[in-house]
């Protein structure tokens, strides 16, 4: 079944701007998709008109089988999360506790079934000892982790996010990435990431949409995506490092790669495959003592 769909979605903002032409989009329960474009690429306002945050002037949006509009607020929220690129714009309570509480207090839940949510919300984020802290006394990570686990505690079944690693360091790029993995793999949230971020995409997820002016340039598995590199030009983007080093050596050295190489781990196979093996085997020998 599929979790979210959206069909010939067109949205034009007020000063006459067309960030959306005819979108086609769709995700499987359980997958994990990322939206791929540069700034002004269409990413963010198709995210908003997910959670219906903005209406489309055009097309059709459904989530679970259900029409966007024929959704209640309060039914919408419970089946889709949004995490915003800035902490600050999601995070407003005094204290963790307190921002993670408010989306169930506002269900009118028992007490004791939002304490239950805050808890695990937060430990579904590995953020449970900053439970008492304020604010204010987080990092910017924590903030990141600590948006994540107030929307986690609606209890949604798909997970958007906007940048979800914008701001972070290289260590904390590669924590929120596992930790998105973790609850979609382990979990089974479906996720739902826009980015202009490339390089882990291809450890993480099933299919990626190349956006570029509002439109889908392409759709595909990364193995697919990354290997147009006329495509990922033209929507101002870049391969993976790895990708980008290999098509070099492919193009200007002669090396006969097959595809180009979307991890470290393909990379090193495909080199090794070049190297005779009595070079490799003389190679070991000489770093024994």
């Amino acid at each position: 079944m599929k979790a979210i769909s959206a069909t010939g979605v067109h949205f034009t903002y007020d000063d006459g701007t067309e960030a959306l032409s005819g979108i086609d989009f769709h995700v499987e329960e359980g997958e994990f998709i990322a939206i791929l474009g540069s700034n002004g690429s269409g990413k963010t306002t198709l995210i908003n008109l997910l959670v219906g945050l903005i209406k489309a002037r055009a097309g059709r949006i459904m989530i679970g089988g259900q029409a966007i509009g024929e959704l209640s607020a309060e039914e919408l929220y419970q089946r889709v999360g949004l995490v915003f690129q800035n902490p600050n714009d999601q995070l407003f309570a005094a204290t963790v506790e307190e921002d993670c509480a408010f989306g169930p207090r506002n269900l009118n839940l028992p007490e004791a079934e939002v304490q239950q949510r805050v808890t695990e919300s937060l430990s579904a984020v590995a953020a449970l000892p900053l439970r008492g802290r304020a604010i204010h006394h987080l990092s910017f990570g924590e903030q990141k982790r600590v948006s994540l686990a107030g929307v986690m505690a609606m209890r949604p079944s798909v997970l958007i996010l906007d940048e979800p690693t914008a701001g972070l360091d290289p260590a904390g790029e590669a924590q929120m990435m596992q930790l998105l993995k973790k609850l979609n793999r382990e979990e089974g949230l479906t996720v739902i990431l826009a980015t202009h971020s490339v390089d882990m995409l291809p450890l993480f997820a099933n299919r990626i949409y190349v956006l570029d002016q509002g439109r889908v340039l392409q759709e595909g598995p990364s193995e697919e995506i990354f290997c147009h590199q006329e495509m990922i030009d033209r929507a101002k983007l870049r391969l993976p490092y790895i990708s980008r080093l290999m098509y070099e050596m492919k193009r200007h050295d002669g090396v006969p790669i097959d595809g180009l190489p979307l991890t470290i781990g393909e990379a090193r196979e495909q080199l090794l495959e070049l190297i005779p093996k009595e070079l490799i085997i003389a190679g070991m020998g000489e770093k024994r003592p």
